[in-house]
């Protein structure tokens, strides 16, 4: 959500910030901006829709400098348009502000500094924060760095910031709260970013900030402090970030791509995780945790989106090896009640970025109540995986399109280790059974490349369904949350209403709806209720509803049943959902694609969702 890249060097900034900001597109927006400056004069560009017209913009201008921060934004306060885009100056000009987050109180001190004489002219929060240091740095004669200290010390909510100082050319600030920033630390030269992507091709080495961090940033030097005005000593990481995976390599969209990936992305997340002949497995992040693990009287997984149901999964496959209760929230609901938290919980946060703003302050609150705090994320470096006590690292590699899919896959995969070593410990996964879990594991990545042959099928049925208004999934057992990950799948790319049920609720409510317009997409492989979803088909072919069923290779009962099939192959429960909804995955991407939808950019959302 919104997207952050800033430059001061030595180069011409310009192509250097705009290409950066392509690099964040995946992150979602709807106005995009820049602010460059060769140390004497500062021009500004800014325009609602995309960065390529942003790019245009720019480019009629020959102007360029060797500083330049740039923006792109989804909107909160205010609708998306030129004057709500950021950068967004101050009212006397001397601070220029791009900003990711909400100022909570900010109309507060917009009444304040109104009454003070401070003129706006846009709608946003960020313009509130820019007037704010203004306000300070000229009525407290004081520098730009004092100012900024002195604003975010007055603000309440979230934010990651990058500011420029007209009257102090030589130097960019960088501050975060709550919103992800990373400083690029290069030859001569250093960049500012929402996350390594835009500034991978420059620099492999990054400092992650912190909350309450602010970053003095010039060309030769960067020095990090405390907002509250302490030093403090920068950690530089290397990333394990290559180029080419966060270029597109052929195919049309990031979402095709990265369905694609998948056996890869697998195999990445259980690579040198299994012992010498797959005698065991070992989970480094939770090696020092796994018997209070096995010890819990509970596990509370908290989520939002996808991982809420990779999160419904883990349920199932931790309760049935491990024997350990197991509660799904939303992220968003736990922080938000007053949730019972006892000695001996442990409370389990899954996010694919790392940054979701919901799940962080659920972690936040779970660990004030002395709950041992785990997290499964993808990205190095992340919020979550500084913040929990322990955790695993997925190792999907970046996912680029807003819709999740090799998240959801390892996210579950990742569950599934985790509850195969804590059964083992307990004592109720004897040796035999143990080395045969393992040994499906490694045979996972070949059978989603077989599930993966069901594209052209799934290309044929879009062709069929793209003009549905509706549509139905159902499931049971560990393939209702994925019937729950088809249905959004669907509708957050393709915008089809779609709903996920489990099966038997269909009776319930749903099947009132139920005509031969409705197609119903059934994941039915052969799991212990395959003949109870059997029975529920019967009940929408009754209906003339129109089924579309996801089965196991070979199946010759549902696949006389129901009128379109996309078969995966055999696999032990535990990885069913894994299989199955690769198909699924493919329906929805194919049936944006010819419903004309921006499969990456879907409206309205955002990849990292950092505000509430």
């Amino acid at each position: 959500m919104c997207g952050i890249v800033g430059y001061i060097g030595s180069r011409p900034a310009r192509d250097i910030v705009i290409n950066g900001l392509k690099r964040l597109e995946y992150r979602g927006y709807d106005s995009a901006g820049i602010a460059i400056s060769d140390g004497q004069r500062t021009e500004i560009f800014k325009c609602a829709g995309r960065v390529r017209e942003l790019e245009e913009m720019v480019m009629t201008k020959e102007f360029d400098g060797s500083i330049a921060m740039g923006h792109t934004r989804w909107a909160t306060h205010g609708e998306p348009n030129e004057i709500n885009a950021h950068p967004q100056v101050s009212c006397r000009g001397h601070f220029i502000v791009v900003h990711n987050g909400i100022i909570e109180n900010y109309s507060r001190i917009k009444k304040h500094l109104e009454s003070r004489d401070v003129k706006f002219t846009s709608q946003t929060d960020t313009e509130v924060l820019a007037n704010l240091m203004e306000h300070l740095y000229l009525e407290g004669d004081l520098s730009a760095e004092q100012a900024i200290i002195m604003a975010l010390n007055k603000v309440e909510g979230t934010y990651g910031i990058a500011v420029y100082c007209r009257d102090e050319p030589g130097k960019l600030f960088a501050a975060r709260l709550g919103s992800p920033l990373v400083i690029g630390v290069g030859e001569n030269e250093n960049f500012i970013a929402s996350d390594a992507t835009p500034i991978v091709e420059h620099t492999q080495r990054v400092i992650y900030l912190n909350d309450d961090d602010l970053a003095v940033i010039r060309k030769d030097e960067m020095v990090l402090k405390a907002i509250r005005n302490k030093r403090v000593e920068p950690e530089v990481k290397e990333v394990d970030l290559k180029l080419g995976e966060i270029d597109k390599e052929g195919f049309p969209h990031f979402m095709l791509k990265e369905i694609f990936e998948q056996p890869r992305a697998i195999h990445d997340t259980f690579r040198g995780r299994i012992l010498p002949n797959q005698s065991g497995l070992m989970l480094g992040g939770l090696h020092n945790v796994f018997d209070t693990i096995a010890s819990a009287d509970r596990i509370m997984i908290v989520a939002c989106g996808t991982s809420w149901h990779a999160g419904l999964v883990g349920e199932y496959i931790i309760e049935e090896y491990c024997r350990i209760p197991v509660e799904v929230e939303y992220a968003s609901e736990f922080r938000y009640r007053d949730p019972v938290i006892k000695k001996g919980d442990i409370v389990l946060a899954i996010s694919q970025s790392g940054e979701t703003a919901d799940t962080l302050a659920a972690i936040r609150l779970a660990k004030e109540r002395g709950a041992m705090v785990l997290g499964i994320c993808n990205v190095v470096g992340s919020s979550i995986s500084r913040e929990t006590n322990a955790g695993v690292f997925t190792h999907a590699g970046p996912e680029i399109g807003v819709a999740s899919t090799k998240a959801f896959t390892t996210q579950v995969v990742t569950l599934a280790m985790i509850a195969f070593e804590v059964g083992y410990r307990k004592g109720l996964l004897d040796e035999v059974r143990y080395r045969d879990l393992i040994h499906q594991l490694t045979s996972l990545p070949e059978k989603v490349e077989v599930a993966l042959r069901m594209n052209e099928k799934a290309l044929d049925l879009a062709k069929i369904y793209k003009d549905s208004t509706n549509a139905l999934y159902l499931g049971r057992g560990l393939l209702y949350p994925v019937a729950m990950e088809g249905a959004l799948k669907l509708k957050e790319i393709s915008y089809i209403h779609a709903e996920g049920y489990p099966a038997a609720e269909m009776k319930h409510g749903p099947i009132a709806l139920i005509d031969e317009h409705m197609p119903v997409v059934v994941v039915a492989t052969k799991e212990n209720s395959y003949d109870k979803i059997v029975s529920n088909i019967q009940e929408v072919k009754a209906r003339k509803g129109q089924i579309i069923a996801v089965v196991t290779e070979g199946d010759q009962v549902i696949s006389r049943m129901a009128d379109h099939v996309m078969e995966v192959p055999e696999s032990i429960s535990v990885f069913a959902p894994v299989l199955a909804v690769v198909p699924l995955q493919l329906l929805s991407y194919h049936i944006a694609v010819l419903r004309g939808c921006d499969v990456d950019q879907p409206r309205n959302l955002a990849k990292s969702v950092t505000v509430e």
